[in-house]
């Protein structure tokens, strides 16, 4: 009796597992599913893109007299960045298909480059506020951020060159390891400096509504952003030994939908409506620029 009462619910999930298989198949391979599933991603990042600029021209309005701070770049990289993602998915047919395959692996990359310099803006300027609350060092910061930004950008172009010279598996693998690497740093970056502000503030003397706020926004934005990273740099290691999990291929359109909805159009939404308050009109000498 105990082994007939196994053998149903294992035919069931057998049962199941060919059914989702079989449902998987058919979405990859249906056009219609495709275009459905990447015109949505268009929609979802224009979204997106179009919430910061309105945000970016909100703060310009309420402090003209101020320059390019480090929240109006911020911004304007978020637009940036979900604009082009928009017109990429838009237009997956000719991106994906595009040839030679090194302008593809361009078109893609490029904006997950964006999205590591806009994100770890967010570093830099908590760095900034941890250095100055412990009295130490600030000047080299700025350099830091460049210099790693830099770095990434040259290592990616000689990857690309490389694609476009001799476009070959070894060169890919290359490739795939490397966005792996600059992800982790990321996500390594926000649960340094992140999580060092986050306990400073949980130790802050004063208790107030102004540190509460701040202390929530400063986690919130922590554990998004990390995540995010955290997933980005997994997904994208496995992909480079996985074939089945390749992302930016028509025929993978729902690891797509889950893999960029995941580490890049919730966390740029949620960011934003969290970074959504605006800055004062008046300023003090004291201003951060991100509030």
């Amino acid at each position: 009796m105990t082994d007939s009462s196994l053998v149903m619910p294992m035919e069931m999930a057998q049962i199941l597992a060919t059914e989702m298989t079989n449902w998987w198949e058919e979405v990859n391979e249906s056009t219609q599913w495709q275009d459905g599933i990447f015109f949505a991603l268009c929609g979802a990042y224009a979204l997106v893109s179009a919430i910061a600029l309105v945000q970016l021209v909100r703060i310009q309005m309420r402090v003209p007299e101020y320059g390019w701070t480090t929240q109006k770049v911020f911004h304007l990289m978020n637009f940036v960045v979900n604009g082009v993602r928009a017109v990429l998915f838009g237009f997956h047919h000719q991106v994906f298909l595009v040839h030679p395959k090194a302008l593809c692996w361009i078109l893609l990359d490029l904006p997950g480059l964006l999205f590591f310099s806009a994100y770890t803006l967010l570093v830099l300027f908590w760095a900034e506020i941890y250095h100055q609350a412990r009295s130490l060092p600030t000047d080299k910061l700025r350099i830091t951020y460049i210099s790693v930004n830099v770095a990434v950008y040259l290592a990616q172009v000689v990857i690309w060159v490389f694609i476009w010279v001799n476009d070959n598996s070894t060169v890919e693998l290359v490739g795939k390891i490397f966005m792996s690497v600059v992800s982790f740093i990321a996500a390594l970056g926000f649960l340094l400096y992140g999580g060092r502000l986050f306990i400073m503030l949980r130790r802050f003397p004063i208790e107030s509504k102004g540190r509460r706020k701040k202390l929530h926004e400063v986690g919130s934005v922590t554990a998004i952003c990390f995540t995010c990273f955290l997933i980005r740099c997994i997904v994208v290691g496995v992909s480079a030994f996985d074939r089945d999990l390749t992302l930016d291929v028509l025929d993978h359109p729902v690891l797509n939908l889950i893999y960029y909805m995941v580490v890049e159009v919730l966390p740029s939404a949620l960011v934003l409506f969290i970074l959504r308050k605006l800055p004062p009109k008046r300023v003090s000498a004291q201003y951060h620029p991100i509030q």
